[in-house]
């Protein structure tokens, strides 16, 4: 597989389970930072010309063979009826918010065709697909679901850099940002750790001069975000240790969390039980990891934790199987 590009990684962490055929409230937050992570690669690799913090970009430029294209839909875009664009970082980022549904999907589709052909994504019956009431009614579903090698390579070593001691580079800085405006940065730090992201966010605001122009900066729209219990999340604020008052709450995305998934019988035995569902998810093309065994199993479908918890549903006869409630680190 070829080296990919830092919107690319991104992207590899925002696509994978996103619904690939509809336009979801979820998809349009990752997409706006995916967006937003095509900004922040070309001002990375000096896509743009400068004239001190100015950022300059011509539509002439936009012939160049460097520009890929997911760069062309988002740039294409940003400069309009304009031949020239010439504002600060944070001024780029804030236009991926006014960004429409139709750039929305030119955006999405860009990225999984360039992604797609680098065998770093593919597309998958959904494992909400596997649901007994999907199953039932005949509803085929497809989602995205990223190479696993790559997936845990991005997360682990962005989880290394922002955890521990030392300097961060301009990629890790930038990419935590994006992890915080996309809403799953739940998904691989706990609770406990996301006190220790809130101080490294803090230390970096007073040593980095890029983590000062962008983390000020807020891209996700609430109602996209569909966060619950929005007000109880602001009480529950993580400050800063100075107490100088500026707001460390990471928002949180909602997501399909819950599937249920019928067994043949009633297990008694959780192995047994286990092993069915196992086999009946990779028999639909998942790929299934067990993380920790006993009565309630933890395991991971596509990249994804997951509570393999044992239920019934009641119809005019009781239907045993097991729910997968998603498992967010953090909660």
């Amino acid at each position: 597989m070829k080296e990919l590009s830092f919107a690319q990684n991104f992207s590899i962490i925002a696509l994978n389970a996103q619904d690939s055929l509809h336009l979801t409230n979820a998809k349009k937050v990752f997409l706006r930072c995916m967006a937003a992570a095509t900004i922040l690669e070309l001002y990375l690799d000096n896509g743009f010309r400068t004239d001190g913090d100015f950022l300059t970009f011509k539509r002439e430029d936009l012939r160049s063979p460097a520009i890929t294209t997911y760069q062309e839909s988002v740039l294409k875009t940003l400069l309009g009826k304009n031949e020239i664009l010439s504002e600060l970082l944070p001024h780029y980022l804030m236009k991926v918010t006014k960004l429409s549904k139709k750039v929305l999907k030119e955006v999405e589709n860009a990225f999984a065709v360039s992604l797609t052909e680098a065998n770093a994504l593919e597309e998958i019956p959904a494992l909400l697909g596997c649901d007994l009431e999907y199953v039932t009614a005949g509803i085929s579903m497809k989602e995205y679901r990223s190479n696993s090698e790559v997936f845990s390579r991005l997360t682990e070593s962005l989880r290394a850099e922002t955890l521990e001691t030392g300097a961060m580079t301009d990629e890790a800085i930038l990419m935590l940002w994006l992890l915080r405006e996309s809403g799953c940065i739940h998904d691989f730090f706990s609770k406990d750790e996301l006190k220790r992201v809130a101080e490294r966010i803090y230390e970096l605001l007073g040593s980095s001069s890029l983590a000062k122009q962008v983390f000020p900066i807020t891209i996700h729209k609430t109602i996209e975000m569909g966060i619950k219990n929005f007000l109880k999340i602001k009480k529950e604020v993580m400050s800063t240790p100075s107490g100088s008052g500026l707001n460390f709450v990471f928002p949180v995305i909602e997501r399909s969390q819950s599937i249920f998934i019928d067994t043949e019988e009633f297990f008694a035995n959780k192995a047994e039980r286990l092993r069915d569902v196992k086999a009946r998810l990779e028999s639909k093309g998942h790929i299934f990891t067990v993380i920790r065994e006993g009565e309630v199993p933890l395991i991971k479908i596509d990249n994804v934790l997951y509570e393999a918890v044992p239920s019934a549903k009641l119809y005019q006869i009781p239907v045993h199987g097991v729910r997968l409630r998603k498992y967010p680190l953090s909660l």
